[in-house]
Order: C-alpha cells, then sequence, then structure tokens
C-alpha cells in the first residue's frame, strides 16, 4: 500500500501592496465627452440629412476626428504601483520600472526623466498655473487672515473676501496645486522603490496602434475623397 505526499500548492507571484494609483485629468476628461458629444452630433446629422459626397465626407471625418479626440482627452494616464510607473499617453505607452527613473520634474509641463536622459510628459497630470496661483492665494490667506479684512461696510470686507475665495485652509502644511500634488505622490513613491528588486528593468515603449491605425485610415479616406473631387 502507497501513500502519496499531498504538496501545499506554490505560491503565486508577489502582489503589490496596493493597487496602481491612477492619476488622470478631469478636466479633459469632461473636455473629451463634450467634444466628442459635438463631433457625433454634426457627423451623423451630416451622414443622414446629406447629399452627393457629404455622408462620405462626414464619416471619413468621424473615423479621423473620434480617435484624435479620445487620444488626448480620454485616453492620458498615468498609473504607479510599488514596482512601475506606465505613462499612457495619446500614442504611446511607456512603461518604467523605478528603478530606470532618474527624476520627475515639473515645469511648464509635468515629465519624467530616465537614467538615459529619455524624457516623457505625463499628459495625463497637466500643469495649471491657475491650480498654482489659487494654491498661493489660499496659503496666504491661511498664514496672514488679516488680509481677507478691511474695507467698507464695518468690517465685513473680511467676510465677502472668505466668501470669494472660499472656505479658509487649515493646517500648516504647504498648500499645493492637484497636478503639484499628483507629482509630490509619484516622486514619494520613485524615492521609496528606487532601490526594489521588483523595481529594476529596462524602460519599453509601445506605440497605441489601436489609436493610430483608425486616424490614419480616416486620414486617408479623407484626402481620397477629396482629391476625386
Amino acid at each position: 500500500m502507497t501513500t502519496s505526499d499531498h504538496q501545499p500548492p506554490s505560491p503565486g507571484p508577489a502582489e503589490p501592496g496596493y493597487a496602481d494609483r491612477i492619476h488622470r485629468s478631469h478636466l479633459g476628461i469632461a473636455s473629451g465627452v463634450l467634444l466628442l458629444a459635438i463631433v457625433l452630433w454634426l457627423g451623423i446629422d451630416a451622414i443622414v440629412a446629406g447629399h452627393g459626397r457629404t455622408p462620405w465626407l462626414a464619416l471619413a471625418t468621424l473615423i479621423l476626428v473620434i480617435p484624435l479626440v479620445t487620444a488626448f482627452t480620454l485616453r492620458p494616464a498615468v498609473y504607479a504601483n510599488e514596482e512601475r510607473l506606465r505613462v499612457r499617453n495619446p500614442f504611446r505607452v511607456i512603461v518604467l520600472p523605478w528603478g530606470s527613473v532618474a527624476t520627475l520634474r515639473s515645469g511648464y509641463s509635468n515629465e519624467v526623466v530616465t537614467s538615459s536622459g529619455s524624457r516623457y510628459q505625463l499628459w495625463a497630470i497637466p500643469v495649471s498655473l491657475r491650480g498654482r496661483k489659487r494654491a498661493n492665494r489660499q496659503a496666504a490667506r491661511r498664514d496672514n487672515p488679516d488680509l481677507g479684512r478691511g474695507g467698507g461696510l464695518g468690517g465685513l470686507g473680511g467676510l465677502t473676501g472668505s466668501l470669494r475665495g472660499g472656505p479658509m485652509p487649515q493646517g500648516t502644511g504647504p498648500i499645493r496645486a492637484e497636478g503639484d500634488q499628483n507629482m509630490d505622490s509619484l516622486r514619494e513613491l520613485a524615492e521609496a522603490h528606487a532601490t526594489s528588486v521588483h523595481a529594476q528593468g529596462e524602460p519599453t515603449v509601445r506605440w497605441a496602434y489601436e489609436v493610430i491605425a483608425p486616424a490614419v485610415a480616416g486620414a486617408v479616406l479623407l484626402a481620397i475623397l477629396l482629391a476625386i473631387g
């Protein structure tokens, strides 16, 4: 009589301590939805009610414009976890293990720089100069409450100033614009995991042919229709 040893199942690959942090532009998404609604409305109306070549021109325009609008508004996103940074830009997807990231910097745009010197813009985290100015005003009001006071109406200037500027920020830490906060979060991840064994490797770049192919097809079809008159 023989007995069989039952081995416990081997553990699977280690999972990140938390799911991907996803950064996207809410303004970009809202703009994309609005633009797509307008484009679809005009295009479908031209296809249904148009005459002669108009429906075909409208169809070709839709095939060209819809992927481009989607690429620049709805598509951009930044995914980050303990192992890598994945940047989904309009026409490319860049995967960067933290060990390959040299720095994340902000200027007129937010970008990541690799150890080899390659630079990739973070389309999903745009720089908002207006947001920075608003954050600076909130910090000034918090640190100097008397700034909103004065004026007429017996001291009501402070009240009206507070109403115009929104609630008084609390706390003592620096007030940052949303985009700058997102970049700070990514920098913290990069610093914490740059030397991790699981965060090493070479950057990879993939072209987004699912966006490029239909846009090119629409452009070719539109060019042919215009050429044949």
